[in-house]
């Protein structure tokens, strides 16, 4: 892999120029794959063992594959320990978020969680472990945090070992994500009885260190490449978004383009960013909403509250299964929860405060972020008036044979207006994601977007 070579050779250099101020203490850093896992989870399992200790995740030949690149379920055949329900949620409430509680509050008779035995699946490739260390040996923070420093050598997971909220936000937004890729999802936006019109996406992204011919000066500022084409409904067909994501995001601001296919024109789009409404989302989400969160993160104070064990969507192959259409997951006020996987997980609680002066929709956002693969599992979104308004959660799994966490899915749930958004659906789609695809840097510009754009 083109990829794993770069980060090995840069670990090598690193560690043979002796001369790295270390962003961690030395003593911290060996306990990387020792007592902490290599991405800095507590390696041991819980006290009364329904957490287990992480003993590499699960290996790539874990289950079945299909020809199109589906991957089967390595537990397929277990039974839910128990169920949670709006009846018995106080039971259990040391273990759920504000946001699960809420949910439970606004659909007591159908919103339930049905937990399952713990597995600490999550596993990357080995040089991403060696880019982790890497990270927690060189990277730092820009004056005011809204950037990364000598990250470029390691390119992932910026600080396994979070000193602050900031820090482990970064870690969601510079997490492995398999590389270039492509896939074809679908958003949908049920109506309260629910109905619902799928919105159908083609995305690339790609990442610096795979586009062999990307300008070594544009790549040194490069966090990643993604473009986005609308190919269903027809209204919306031939739209196409184009984002450039920095690293350090002071010296240079996202950049994002749109390609209008009704006017054939392409456009500036600063919109694509913070609380800027979110593409063909019925006004559901915001830009900075996708991937649960994404962009700078300088309009918020950032604060670490600390770990704790909650239970969370996790393995969920069912909900990523070809076997399921649409229909069987996207019902009235929330998805079908009988389809949902949770269990228990140890995870970071980070809270993001608005800064005074600065503008977004949410006052404060809190997010709880995997130990094991620093994606956000859930997330609280509270308007200016303090209340809580949106309650978001992402259907994670292991993608074993190409070692990433990913997401089936991820929801944002309306509570007051009794709607929610689901993107990233492919169960009915021709393939599943397709990893380390070719990318050239010369198909990311605002030039290629016409192309791209043809119906």
């Amino acid at each position: 892999m083109h990829t794993t070579r770069k980060i090995l050779g840069a670990l090598a250099l690193s560690l043979l120029a002796g001369s790295v101020m270390a962003a961690v203490a030395p003593d911290q850093i060996a306990k990387l794959g020792t007592s902490l896992t290599p991405l800095g989870g507590e390696k041991a399992g819980n006290a009364d063992g329904s957490i287990p200790e992480w003993t590499g995740g699960l290996p790539t030949n874990a289950a079945p594959i299909s020809k199109n690149g589906f991957v089967g379920d390595p537990y397929a055949g277990e039974k839910a320990l128990f169920t949670i329900t709006a009846q018995n949620a106080e039971q259990y409430k040391d273990k759920l978020s504000a946001g699960q509680l809420a949910m439970f509050k606004r659909y007591p008779e159908t919103y339930k969680m049905l937990v399952y035995t713990t597995h600490r699946s999550a596993a990357v490739p080995d040089a991403i472990y060696a880019a982790a260390k890497l990270s927690a040996q060189k990277t730092g923070l820009v004056e005011g945090g809204n950037g990364l420093t000598n990250f470029t050598e390691s390119r992932y997971y910026a600080f396994p070992i979070p000193q602050n909220g900031l820090e482990a936000i970064w870690n969601h937004i510079t997490r492995y994500r398999g590389g270039n890729l492509q896939r074809t999802i679908v958003q949908a936006t049920p109506q309260t009885n629910g109905s619902f019109t799928l919105v159908q996406f083609e995305d690339e992204v790609a990442m610096p260190d795979n586009m062999p011919d990307l300008d070594p000066a544009k790549a040194a500022n490069a966090l990643l490449f993604f473009k986005q084409r609308v190919t269903a409904p027809a209204r919306l067909a031939g739209n196409v978004l184009l984002v450039h994501d920095s690293l350090d995001q002071v010296k240079e601001p996202r950049m994002a383009w749109i390609y209008n296919a009704g006017q054939r024109r392409v456009r500036r789009a600063p919109q694509v960013s913070y609380d800027g409404p979110g593409t063909a989302a019925d006004g559901l989400r915001t830009s900075d909403n996708f991937d649960m969160f994404n962009g700078a993160p300088n309009r918020y104070d950032w604060k670490l509250i600390g770990k704790q064990e909650m239970y969370i969507p996790y393995n969920n192959y069912r909900l990523a299964s070809p076997e399921l259409k649409y229909a069987d997951i996207l019902k009235a006020g929330h998805i079908n929860q009988d389809l949902a996987r949770y269990e228990l997980h140890r995870v970071w609680v980070v809270e993001a405060t608005l800064k005074s002066g600065e503008r977004n929709i949410y006052a404060k956002r809190r997010f709880y972020l995997d130990e094991d693969s620093w994606q956000i599992a859930a997330s609280e979104l509270y308007d200016g008036r303090g209340q809580l308004w949106r309650v978001g959660e992402a259907q994670m799994y292991q993608q074993y044979d190409k070692q990433v966490p990913v997401y089936a899915f991820e929801s944002l749930y309306d509570i007051i207006a009794g709607r929610y958004l689901s993107i990233g659906m492919n169960n009915e789609e021709k393939s599943a994601i397709r990893y380390g695809t070719k990318a050239s840097a010369n198909d990311f510009t605002p030039a290629a977007l016409r192309n791209a754009g043809v119906r």
